[in-house]
Parts: structure tokens; C-alpha cells; sequence
């Protein structure tokens, strides 16, 4: 954690984490100084709740992928008995991986010397084991990670003590459920990847405001109505909501169909999750923040609609992300990124409205706070 003397050398004692309009932003060097990164791993990361799959997409005995969570790999598996189960992705003899990528698998299988998990995570025995002096196969199993099944979706806390994210998150989930019915009955429908030269936190908050929506976005402005978009924080949630306007030049949508969704709503879900939920046939998509280094970030783009394949209004939306949209944003905080290395730069003053309007930046400053907290917590 960040000790207490950090405050001044860091620059924290301008952020202000409880009134957002006397703020300064979070000091430039936290966005690249490598030791802070690995702080965060530990005080964040490793005790957050993180987003994995559908449920869905686990849906028969033996199914099973990987993720990644800082330096940690973790396998989540189906087991026989129908519960989703999530694992250290690691033998318990000489370490090494088990599963990769995804699949269906009957036990799990330790390539190197075929140490044999069954779906549960423990271990089974074996002639050579058996020979082994006070070997005790309880000790070996598989190290447990902490699992949730959330909206119908997976996630997982390495932190066994964690508080469950339902409680964590307060009304969140009510609050998705008031523009997505069932979000459970989603299907996936694709993933696009993003590789972007950018610190995790610095795309938290360009998602986290839309001050920079009419010079940057000018199509994302002309789908839903900017004049009444807002932001509301609470928890370890924010949200963004706007109603949605059918003549725009992003994509088209039929707002006389029955049932389509004709409001754009979006959510941040702390640490690095988003949800979006555009005009349209009942779709939700996560655009899943993944820090792989001080600078560097991966992001998955996961598309949950009502068919696999998506129909004509989703295949424009989705276009619309990845050609438009995303790099319009890439663009942006790869340009802060290089910037938050300027000597002539240290902290920026958050804009905030008394209004809270589409202009004012109190989404970063929620983000921010809640950054804050985790990191100088028991300092």
C-alpha cells in the first residue's frame, strides 16, 4: 500500500476523495511508475471482483476456460454436479499450467507429469503416489478461487474472504435489469480485442465521462440526446443514460419495433468493467479493462445479444465500435498517455457543474476516490 508519507511525494494531498469540486486529478506518475503498478495488483486486482464469461457459456459438465487476473492465471470449470468452480490454474506439483484457452475436458490433467484434478478441484490418486512416504493428496488439490454467479454472468475474487459482489455492488444489478430484462437468457455473439498503449486507469476515465463526447464522438453524440445524458455514481458503480435518437449517422436502429431498446444506457462497474446496452434489439456488451503493464492495456469487447449471431441493426453496432468508436477513444488516451510524461505536467483540476451535466467529470472523480481508498487502505 501506499504509505503515508507518499501522500507528498506522490502529489495525493491535492486530491481531494471526498468533494469533487475542490479536486485536483490523481497525480501523472501513477498512471506509468512501475512500482505503483504492482501495488495495485495486490491492492486491487487480487482482491476485486473480476468479470469471466456467461454462464451460459459454461453450460455442460466439464466446460471450462481461463483468464488471467495480473500475474495470476485462474481455470473456472463446470463440474459435474453443476457448479461452477474456479481454480489457481496451477499444478500443485512443479507448477506447472493445467488448462489453456477453453474447452470441455473430463478431469483436469497436468501435462507434465499427469498429476489428475477431478472437477471439484481434488486430486486423485495413483499407483506412484501411493508409494510416496506420508504423501497426504487433501494437501494437493487445487487452490480455490472465490466465485459469483451475477446477472448471469461469472466472476471471480482471488481474496477467499471477499464480500459477494451483489452486496458490494448495492443496486446495481436492479438498475441493469431496468433496461436489459433477463440479461441471463443473453447469448455471446462475439469478442473484439483491443491492444491499446495506455495505463488501465487512464481508460477507466475517458469511459468515466463525456465531456469529451462532442469534440471527439461526434456520430456517439448524434445517438443519444448529450443534452440529457448523466452520470450518477454509487457504491462501486457509476452510471451513464441518455435516450437514444433513431436519425444518426453510427448505425440504425428500428426504434417502432416492439421491444427494441431505445435508450443508450452504459455502466462502470469497479475496478475495470463496463457495460453497455445500446439502442436496439435487448443486447448487453462489457468492454473488460485488462492491465497487462504500467502502460499497456488488453480489451475484450464482449457482445451478449438475444441470437448467436447478430442481425443486421448489431452487426452495424458493432462496426460502429470497432471502426468508429474505439479508435476515436484509443486515439485519445494513447495522446494522455504520452502526455502524463511531460515535466510540465503533474495534476489537472477535474471540471465539475453544480448540475452534474453531460460536461462534469464527478464520474472520474467517483473512480478516482475509489482508487484511492484501496490503495492507502491500512497504510
Amino acid at each position: 500500500m501506499l504509505k503515508k508519507n507518499d501522500q507528498e511525494l506522490f502529489g495525493l494531498e491535492r486530491f481531494n476523495p471526498d468533494d469533487a469540486s475542490r479536486s485536483y486529478t490523481l497525480p501523472g506518475n501513477l498512471y506509468y511508475d512501475p512500482e505503483i503498478f504492482e501495488v495495485e495488483k495486490e491492492a486491487i486486482f487480487y482482491k476485486a471482483w473480476n468479470f469471466v464469461c456467461a454462464a451460459n457459456q459454461l453450460e455442460a459438465p466439464g466446460s471450462y476456460t481461463t483468464t488471467r487476473v495480473g500475474d495470476q492465471n485462474i481455470a473456472i470449470v463446470r463440474g459435474r454436479d453443476g457448479e461452477i468452480r474456479a481454480f489457481h490454474n496451477v499444478c500443485s506439483h512443479r507448477a506447472h499450467q493445467l488448462l489453456s484457452g477453453e474447452g470441455k475436458t473430463r478431469m483436469i490433467v497436468c501435462p507434465y507429469h499427469a498429476w489428475t484434478y477431478d472437477l471439484d478441484g481434488s486430486l486423485r490418486s495413483n499407483s506412484i503416489l501411493e508409494t510416496v512416504d506420508g504423501f497426504a493428496k487433501e494437501e494437493f488439490c487445487l487452490k480455490p478461487v472465490k466465485v459469483e454467479i451475477f446477472l448471469g454472468f461469472v466472476w471471480i475474487n482471488l481474496d477467499l474472504d471477499a464480500v459477494p459482489l451483489v452486496e458490494q455492488s448495492g443496486g446495481f444489478g436492479d438498475d441493469v435489469r431496468r433496461y436489459v430484462d433477463t440479461p441471463e437468457t443473453l447469448k455471446f455473439a462475439g469478442r473484439l480485442t483491443f491492444e491499446i498503449k495506455a495505463n488501465w486507469k487512464n481508460v477507466v476515465e475517458n469511459f468515466q465521462e463525456c465531456y469529451h463526447c462532442p469534440p471527439a464522438h461526434p456520430a456517439l453524440v448524434e445517438l443519444f440526446d448529450h443534452g440529457i445524458y448523466r452520470t450518477k455514481n454509487y457504491g462501486i458503480c457509476s452510471s451513464h443514460i441518455a435516450p437514444a435518437r433513431e436519425d444518426n449517422s453510427a448505425y440504425k436502429f428500428d426504434a417502432s419495433k416492439k421491444g427494441n431498446q431505445l435508450m443508450y444506457a452504459a455502466w462502470f462497474l469497479w475496478p475495470n468493467l463496463t457495460f453497455n446496452a445500446f439502442p436496439g434489439r435487448r443486447n448487453l456488451s462489457f468492454m473488460h479493462i485488462m492491465p497487462t503493464g504500467p502502460e499497456t492495456t488488453f480489451e475484450h469487447w464482449d457482445f451478449f445479444l438475444e441470437d448467436e449471431t447478430p442481425n443486421e441493426e448489431e452487426v452495424a453496432a458493432m462496426d460502429y465500435i470497432k471502426n468508429v468508436l474505439q479508435p476515436e477513444d484509443i486515439g485519445l488516451v494513447e495522446s494522455v498517455q504520452r502526455g502524463l510524461h511531460s515535466k510540465a505536467y503533474s495534476q489537472g483540476r477535474l471540471v465539475i457543474d453544480n448540475d452534474r451535466t453531460s460536461n462534469s467529470e464527478h464520474g472520474i472523480h467517483h473512480f478516482q476516490s475509489i482508487y484511492y481508498k484501496a490503495m492507502t487502505a491500512n497504510r
